[in-house]
């Protein structure tokens, strides 16, 4: 189940808030490590560190590092301070948090009676890789707001792993990101969707939110078995708790793949099973034979849900001014150009329906 090495720290390739990224040699030679300060301290050129090798033997494209397990002759300082919520249970590497909605935490008086977004436009998207798309829509739109990004435990569990979401916090396009279930790391922990949803409202006082797992979607190729299902999910959480769900639609004119191709699959089965409340589903108005195979596919949620028509025009220019490098599943702007264009429709949408009451 685990590759173990050995191996010694050659240099430190770059490294952005809570990672290091490192060159080591182990007995194969060299290889590409990972390493996150908090949960193990910073390694240094000629460290021994132990690492799980198991995703780059695998040849995992995301999360294609070796990972740095301990640097076992240089351990951290035990941590101090509050935080009883303990976030990847019973691995070795479980780590105790200061829950934003636990006993101890100076908010906790603020979560304990919550119950209401306030009709915060709340956009799901199934891929981390729609994170940044969905805003360049929204601030194409809209300036001047406040947006929490909510990411949940589908994928990467460290929020540290999202050298994208770094720097979109750096910059100030996300407000903070707020970490639930077993994913940690953010700038805010909490325990579920739902009050992950409501610290994002009351505690970093966001306009919208916009929910997706971390980095590494896992798939199966079967109907059901896919970390994206969690998407409906989201759908369900903001929902009940009165905000205004937006599912944006997971779109691919570069993956040929029958199931992914036009509207993906993931998209039909989250939204149109696992939803049971009702959402906007922004369906971007694309060209040609491809828009129209999306329109068509996307009527299949029209039972449960408002399809919203959304223009396209000016979406693509907004996307080539991303802060980030923007990449799906491997592929780039102009490679797979429908999914980015649907994911900015998403945030366009969101933007529109700032201040405008529920059910209009």
């Amino acid at each position: 189940m685990i590759r173990w090495r050995k191996g010694e720290v050659v240099r430190i390739r770059r490294e952005w808030p809570g990672a290091v990224e490192l060159d080591v040699t182990v007995p194969e030679g060299e290889c590409r490590a990972l390493a996150y300060p908090p949960l193990v301290g910073r390694p240094e050129p000629g460290d021994e560190v132990l690492l799980n090798t198991t995703a780059l033997a695998m040849g995992l494209g995301t999360g294609g590092y070796a990972m740095v397990v301990a640097v076992p002759n240089r351990l951290p300082e035990d941590p101090s301070g509050p935080g009883h919520l303990v976030k990847a249970r019973y691995t070795p590497l479980q780590a105790t948090v200061l829950g934003a909605d636990e006993q101890d935490s100076p908010h906790h008086d603020l979560l304990s009676e919550a119950d209401s977004l306030d009709g915060m436009p709340v956009v799901v998207a199934d891929l981390h890789s729609a994170l940044a798309p969905i805003l360049c829509g929204l601030y194409e739109a809209r300036q001047g707001i406040k947006v929490a990004y909510v990411m949940q435990d589908g994928g990467a569990l460290p929020a540290w792993f999202s050298m994208a979401a770094a720097r979109l916090r750096e910059i100030g396009w996300l407000a903070g990101t707020v970490t639930v279930g077993q994913a940690f790391g953010g700038d805010v922990e909490a325990v579920t969707v739902h009050t992950g949803l409501l610290a994002a409202r009351h505690v970093l006082e966001a306009d919208v939110a916009i929910v997706a797992q971390g980095p590494g979607n896992l798939g199966t190729g079967t109907r059901w078995g896919f970390s994206g299902v969690s998407a409906g999910e989201a759908v369900n959480a903001a929902g009940v708790l009165l905000g205004r769900p937006v599912a944006a639609l997971r779109v691919s004119e570069g993956d040929l793949r029958e199931r992914h191709y036009g509207v993906s699959h993931h998209s039909l089965t989250a939204y149109g099973r696992v939803a049971l409340s009702a959402a906007d589903v922004p369906v971007p108005m694309l060209p040609g034979e491809f828009g129209e195979r999306v329109r068509d596919q996307a009527e299949l949620l029209a039972v449960r849900h408002r399809l919203v028509p959304v223009e396209v025009d000016g979406l693509y220019e907004a996307l080539r001014e991303s802060p980030v490098r923007l990449s799906t599943m491997g592929r780039s702007l102009d490679e797979d150009l429908g999914y980015f264009l649907a994911s900015a429709a998403a945030g366009r949408l969101a933007a529109a329906l700032l201040g405008r009451p529920s059910g209009v």
